[in-house]
């Protein structure tokens, strides 16, 4: 294995490196030293350009490879203090107001009307006469209420398709 993954593409020793660019080196190298190439290629560059793009072809490979490469040279004096790129919180937006936890109840009725009524209805008419049948055919058996409840349980599952979907927030 190449000490130095970032010279076998021969990029910069630097964390930062967009996904672009090292993906691009690689491509560049391995068209130039493939072993299918008309003049056979050159196997053992082709070998640890590989190795190094599957190091270093994502953002954490590349602040580890680089973390190795400063340790060995002595140069984790000084940090990389780069900022990390911002992620979007998944909460409701600043300045809006949380939604009450009875929003969904209040809402059903208008998502059932806004989705897919008549095929919601034929579900639950499906779970309704197989849940009467298994109780008319297995009466007062342990086994009664395990199938009712997956009756109903298939009737939740695949009735939120039929569901529109809940209001922005």
């Amino acid at each position: 294995m190449n000490p130095d993954q970032f010279a076998a593409l021969g990029l910069p020793a630097r964390p930062d490196l967009p996904d672009e660019q090292v993906r691009a080196a690689w491509r560049a190298i391995a068209a130039a030293t493939h072993s299918d190439r008309p003049d056979g290629g050159d196997l053992a560059r082709y070998t640890a350009a590989s190795a190094a793009y599957a190091e270093l072809r994502t953002p954490w490979g590349r602040s580890e490879a680089y973390a190795d490469l400063a340790g060995r040279a002595g140069l984790a004096a000084e940090p990389v203090t780069a900022p990390l790129p911002a992620v979007p919180a998944g909460g409701p937006p600043p300045g809006s107001l949380p939604r009450h936890p009875l929003a969904a109840v209040w809402e059903f009725p208008a998502r059932i009307l806004r989705g897919r009524p008549r095929r919601l209805l034929i579900r639950a008419a499906i779970a309704a006469v197989l849940s009467l049948a298994v109780l008319q055919l297995i009466p007062g058996t342990a086994a009664a209420p395990a199938d009712v409840t997956g009756l109903v349980t298939w009737f939740v599952l695949t009735g939120r398709r039929d569901l529109a979907p809940p209001p922005e927030r």
